[in-house]
């Protein structure tokens, strides 16, 4: 909505409830990895600008490592001509800044508090009653929200969930050792180990592995975390002390059957959902959002904006980088998910000769950065 700033368009935003707000006290443990790509385009709406510095972390380095103790994969923001390969931050700032974007400077309307009850879909136009009695009437709804979108179901868009069986655990801890802005991964037979720099030398954990390990890691004390994290990273970050209790969410894959419809186009988490171990779910729908927000400001002439023939457009834009996104982050995670011998071998022969091409390397590094 912010990046429609002068498209012409009249714009509402509808929300059940403001973000929480902030705390310079509590660290959050939804932790987003921003990708260059991504930056320009919250810079560009507006809202980047009002992120705290002293939160957000650059990744300048991405060490990937396999099960066997020898292969490695590594990453340089200097191979590919960026200051950073991604930046850290929290989930809540984010939103925050992107709130306070719409607030200052105008010119869309907000309905917030604010919850819909029906939307009516006509040949010119969508109808929107919400549960006050107020009635939108629009030439396009944007759903964005969330896996479980409630635009998706009414725009009758059929969604295909398929549970990996895991989950994603996570915590923040301060560390002993200085992070020095690298991003660790380990693809262990048990799972995926992510330990994510934050400023302030903390580091954020993301560990996705099945859900009986995933619920013995949550009913461990904040001591016992500790030492498993250390051991299970080889001691890559020295001695661990908790700062954020561990939580955990469910992995799932959502593949919906089309992204657009008449008068609706799905984006982030109601269009897809990926496994999260290559840390880009949240810039694939940023992804979404600039190119959908691209293609309405630069419509020219085309009056109707809810066009199916227009809407399409947008859906064809985005196919291959979806696909591509959920077919990679698949296939990982069912290779490194397994404890078969000769996947093993396979799985990490694979990570050492990828360090070895550096053209290989570079092109997955410009994927990654958007």
């Amino acid at each position: 909505a912010a990046s429609l700033r002068g498209s012409g368009l009249r714009l509402a935003v509808v929300e059940p409830a403001a973000p929480r707000g902030v705390s310079d006290a509590a660290w959050d443990s939804r932790i987003y990895a921003i990708s260059p790509g991504s930056v320009a385009f919250l810079e560009a709406a507006g809202a980047w600008q009002r992120l705290d510095a002293t939160r957000v972390e650059p990744v300048l380095d991405m060490h990937v490592c396999g099960d066997d103790g020898t292969s490695r994969l590594d990453f340089s923001s200097l191979d590919v001509g960026h200051s950073a390969l991604a930046w850290i931050l929290e989930g809540s700032r984010l939103q925050d800044a992107l709130w306070r974007t719409l607030i200052a400077d105008g010119g869309i309307e907000l309905r917030c508090p604010a919850s819909c009850a029906s939307i009516t879909w006509l040949d010119d136009r969508a109808q929107i009653a919400l549960e006050d009695g107020e009635r939108l009437r629009t030439k396009l709804v944007v759903g964005a929200d969330g896996a479980d979108s409630w635009v998706r179901k009414q725009a009758g868009i059929h969604a295909h969930v398929h549970a990996y069986g895991q989950l994603g655990v996570v915590a923040n801890f301060a560390c002993a050792v200085i992070h020095a802005g690298v991003a660790h991964q380990w693809f262990r037979s048990d799972g995926v180990l992510a330990l994510l720099p934050l400023p302030g030398n903390r580091v954020s954990m993301v560990w996705s592995t099945w859900e009986a390990q995933g619920q013995e890691l949550l009913a461990l004390s904040g001591e016992a975390l500790c030492e498993r994290v250390r051991e299970a990273s080889r001691d890559a970050l020295g001695a661990l002390t908790l700062i954020t209790p561990a939580a955990a969410f469910p992995l799932r894959r959502t593949k919906v059957a089309r992204l657009v419809a008449p008068r609706v186009a799905l984006i982030g988490d109601a269009a897809h959902v990926v496994h999260p171990l290559a840390g880009q779910g949240v810039n694939l729908g940023f992804r979404d959002a600039r190119e959908l927000a691209a293609l309405l400001t630069d419509r020219g002439p085309l009056p109707d904006c809810g066009a199916l023939s227009f809407l399409r457009r947008f859906e064809r834009a985005r196919a291959e980088d979806i696909l591509s996104m959920m077919a990679t982050t698949d296939m990982l995670q069912k290779l490194f998910n397994t404890d078969l011998p000769a996947l093993s071998a396979v799985r990490n022969w694979g990570l050492r000769l990828t360090g070895r091409l550096g053209a290989v390397r570079n092109l997955l590094i410009q994927h990654a950065v958007g």
